[in-house]
């Protein structure tokens, strides 16, 4: 772990089961319960997250919401994201675990950075970085951060937080801090933790496609969500050339008791029956959308009701993506060995 992977990040478990060209996966976000803007009675969340995941969900996602608003009332998870993750990857095997979405600006780079890396390193290379500026207006008083200055924080956080991963005892400069003569550790599972960029994060496309391994974006109906996918596509071949990055988004759904009922809008996304819901899907997948993250807390039927219908009718539509094992020579301890100084 002192050591710097050669392991392309494409190759890191985490991406690699939920990401492939041409291909849509799914996801749920935790807590995995319908509870509107209630609060959370988070019972049995491990359990339904291993259920999830023996039903093939391809990532399960957390938030990081640190206070709580009443302007917003959805508290997430509740806990601390960080803490979550390490907690939920020691009750599941394989499926992918993300941030949707730290917020950079009100953490410390290297904090952030070590934290990324810990839960990468401890899930086996199971961590998606899905990373934002944060829309919260109490969250930033609280943590000493000008909001008018977040989007160039989040600039010089993002480069902090991925030189530290990929370098050896290199000097980082940013506000607010130096760091010479020391080394952020431990270094991820793969050359760089998997980095996804959540809206604009007050930035530009091009600046979004050079500087992230793909994009978080909101739901949309296909026809307005293929403009958005197209943007991006010809941005990443700008920006890195014939590369593939994967475009993403969440999805309220409450699924209804009768699988034909149609769909009807509810927040950021619908109530519907889940032949809508497949029929949905395939033409996110057909405009290009990679992966969708479904949260459930609209729902007025019990959340494990619905995860467990979803398992047997609409996972295996959209499975997880098959990985290979890595060979040896792409093995975590197969690493460029580096002397540490004293």
């Amino acid at each position: 772990m002192l050591s710097l992977s050669s392991i392309p990040y494409t190759l890191q478990p985490g991406f690699a089961r939920t990401f492939e060209s041409g291909c849509l996966t799914l996801g749920i976000v935790f807590p995995i319960e319908a509870s509107g803007f209630g609060v959370p009675t988070l019972q049995g969340q491990a359990r339904l997250a291993r259920k999830a995941e023996a039903h093939g969900f391809a990532a399960l996602w957390v938030r990081d919401i640190p206070l709580l608003d009443p302007e917003f009332g959805d508290m997430g998870q509740i806990f601390d994201p960080w803490v979550y993750l390490g907690y939920i990857a020691g009750h599941t095997q394989h499926v992918a675990l993300g941030t949707a979405s730290s917020i950079v600006p009100i953490r410390h780079p290297l904090h952030l950075a070590k934290s990324a890396t810990s839960v990468d390193q401890l899930s086996g290379g199971r961590l998606l970085l899905g990373v934002a500026t944060g829309d919260r207006q109490v969250e930033f008083p609280a943590f000493g951060i000008d909001p008018d200055q977040r989007g160039e924080l989040f600039r010089e956080y993002v480069e902090v937080l991925r030189r530290s991963q990929k370098t050896r005892f290199e000097t980082l400069q940013w506000r607010g801090g130096y760091l010479s003569g020391a080394d952020m550790i431990p270094k991820p599972y793969a050359e760089e933790v998997p980095l996804l960029i959540t809206g604009n994060s007050r930035q530009s496309l091009d600046w979004i496609a050079s500087n992230s391994h793909g994009w978080i974006s909101y739901p949309r109906p296909p026809v307005h969500q293929k403009n958005f996918i197209n943007s991006w596509r010809a941005a990443v071949r700008q920006q890195c050339g014939d590369i593939f990055k994967p475009f993403c988004n969440a999805l309220n759904i409450d699924l209804t008791a009768s699988p034909d009922s149609p769909p009807e809008p509810i927040h950021l996304g619908y109530r519907l029956g889940r032949n809508h819901l497949i029929d949905l899907l395939d033409a996110l997948r057909d405009v290009g959308v990679n992966h969708v993250m479904l949260n459930l807390r609209f729902g007025k039927r019990p959340a494990e009701e619905m995860l467990d219908e979803l398992g047997e009718y609409v996972v295996a539509h959209f499975p997880a993506r098959t990985t290979e094992p890595l060979s040896d020579s792409y093995s975590p301890s197969h690493t460029i060995e580096l002397k540490v100084k004293p």
